[in-house]
């Protein structure tokens, strides 16, 4: 066969003026005959080009194929006919280009190969597709790996600018962005908890101290527009109070995700003292006779950032000097006694009554509470259960725990001291 005569016009199929005819068994077992043409079959695939130029091949070829295969090997027989800027208007399937890549690559064909590798790069994945892209570019090996370009591992300053760009945008540093800001800052927030996850690279990004700096500078933003929008609730006549309050709770929901992100890059300490700065401030508003008959959300919404507090100071996670610890027990423990009590009366009156604290809070708040008094100087400690046994809601937060350890370390305190004297006299005497 004369491999390098002058090639002429073909087209797929066309039985006279085919020198080459190409056997493949069809889905039904049967085989099928394709006339072909060594000039395309040579310049197109090394694999052909090799198999004619074999003196013994003989004008017959015979590929094996699997059921499942058949198409996509007569699909690349077709596209070997093509020019090669009409190739990308031939493929149309994410799946289809993929089983074609796998026997263009195969069968060496170079153009058919490129084709198929730029065609999957560029085009939208579904998420079926994309596991299975992934899994065939593996087996494909390096010459398929440009399709995983948008996969691929990205460097640690690129991980470090999108995680500030992201925390800069879920703290609206600088400013919402209307008309879509809310539901860009959310998707924001979302993708920041994201990033946060158990990845190998997120510790060495929440250790930079550029990243710190802005996630402590956005604390510090969603603290002050929750304050801000707190302060300003009282003078807002009735007409405009729902919008105001919708405004509130939007940024109370920021400062509760502060909350919740926080701990994962080690700055809950920060948190807490950012809350303890405001809380003052926080229930004076709350506590105004405007608001004792309405935003009960909003109530029961603050008890549950300050019970991630309380925990997070009651258990050690945060550290802090025995002031501030009394400080921030002395602010919020009036509160919550009061509030329970009113939220299960409301309960009580109204089935269906939406704003409870759930028997979950109740224990952690109260167990928090116990361990933070336990750990407080005797004398602040006294005072504190003073307070609690003067009150009437002795039963939420119940502190009876902390008040008999309290009993038995007076008394363990009074005999160790009662035996340090009898030594020092008995000292005394024997000298």
């Amino acid at each position: 066969m004369d491999l390098t005569a002058v090639a002429k016009p073909c087209s797929f199929g066309d039985k006279g003026t085919s020198d080459v005819v190409l056997r493949l068994r069809n889905s039904e077992g049967r085989p099928e005959w394709f006339y072909s043409h060594s000039s395309v079959l040579v310049s197109k695939s090394r694999f052909f080009a090799d198999r004619l130029s074999n003196p013994g091949s003989g004008s017959c070829i015979e590929i094996h194929c699997s059921d499942s295969t058949y198409d996509h090997h007569v699909n690349l027989l077709r596209l070997l006919y093509l020019p090669t800027d009409s190739l990308f208007d031939s493929l149309d399937l994410v799946q289809s280009a993929l089983a074609v890549l796998r026997l263009a690559i195969a069968f060496r064909c170079e153009d058919v190969t490129n084709c198929c590798i730029q065609y999957l790069e560029a085009v939208p994945w579904e998420d079926k597709e994309e596991e299975q892209i992934v899994k065939e570019v593996s087996e494909l090996g390096p010459v398929a790996m440009p399709i995983l370009a948008r996969i691929q591992p990205v460097d640690l300053s690129a991980t470090k600018n999108v995680f500030i760009s992201a925390v800069r945008f879920a703290t609206s540093i600088g400013g919402s962005c209307p008309p879509f800001g809310d539901e860009l800052k959310t998707s924001a927030q979302e993708q920041v908890e994201f990033m946060l996850g158990g990845d190998e690279d997120t510790p060495l990004v929440t250790a930079d101290d550029e990243v710190k700096s802005v996630v402590k500078s956005g604390l510090s933003q969603v603290c002050s527009l929750f304050e801000n929008e707190l302060s300003s609730f009282l003078l807002v006549p009735d007409i405009t109070a729902e919008i105001a309050e919708t405004r509130i709770l939007q940024c109370l929901s920021d400062v509760e995700w502060m909350c919740n992100i926080l701990p994962k890059m080690d700055l809950m300490k920060d948190f807490v003292c950012s809350w303890g700065g405001i809380s003052r401030k926080i229930l004076e508003i709350v506590e105004d006779k405007k608001l004792d008959n309405a935003m009960w959300v909003l109530k029961v919404k603050l008890i549950e950032v300050t019970g991630k507090v309380l925990e997070a100071v009651g258990y050690g996670n945060v550290i802090l000097p025995a002031p501030c610890r009394v400080q921030l027990l002395k602010t919020w423990l009036p509160y919550i006694r009061k509030i329970k009590p009113l939220l299960d009366a409301k309960a009580d009156e109204d089935t269906d009554f939406p704003y409870k604290m759930d028997e979950d809070l109740c224990q952690s708040i109260e167990g928090a509470i116990v361990l933070l008094v336990l750990a407080l100087p005797s004398n602040d400690q006294a005072d504190i259960l003073t307070d609690w046994m003067k009150t009437e809601q002795l039963k939420y937060p119940d502190l009876s725990e902390a008040f008999e350890v309290w009993c038995y370390r007076t008394k363990s305190a009074k005999r160790r001291l009662m035996e340090g004297l009898d030594r020092v006299g008995n000292t005394t005497i024997s000298l």
